[in-house]
């Protein structure tokens, strides 16, 4: 395999990653962040007022928190991807929004949250795939309705 051919398959490796935490925030499926995270991981929420350890605590956080919020959805921007070896710094913007029902709602109804910014996470090729080592989130823009 070419190195160029083997970088292809890293970046859509780490989008399919990617993908996955926003499907495991927005449905719930707190099992899928095992497949995102390493064992080891740290995650960094407190840009936007959470939680900030490791994988354990910040998924008791996250389950506790989101569920008042049963319509959730994430849009990612295409990854910038940094390789250095088995290593990567990811970066990739997101919006997402938090609604207090799944019903339709108008723009301003009470209790919806919309916000956006920046996903930085430091990843690592691990035998399971890759994996992030780290996430922070860089919030830059918050609405609350």
């Amino acid at each position: 395999m070419t190195d160029r051919t083997r970088e292809l398959l890293d970046r859509m490796e780490i989008a399919d990653l990617l993908a996955r935490y926003a499907l495991a925030v927005d449905t719930g499926r707190w099992s899928l962040l095992d497949s995102v995270f390493h064992p080891d991981a740290v995650l960094d929420y407190t840009a936007t007022g959470g939680a900030k350890g490791a994988l354990p605590e910040v998924r008791g956080w996250l389950s506790e928190v989101l569920p008042a919020f049963p319509g959730r959805l994430h849009l990612l921007g295409p990854p910038a991807i940094a390789f250095d070896g088995d290593h990567a710094g990811v970066t990739v913007a997101f919006t997402d929004t938090l609604a207090p029902s799944r019903e339709p709602l108008g723009r301003d109804a009470p209790g919806l949250i919309q916000g956006g910014g920046y996903y930085h996470h430091r990843m690592e090729r691990t035998p399971s795939g890759w994996r992030s080592r780290e996430l922070v989130v860089e919030q830059t823009w918050r609405v609350f309705h």
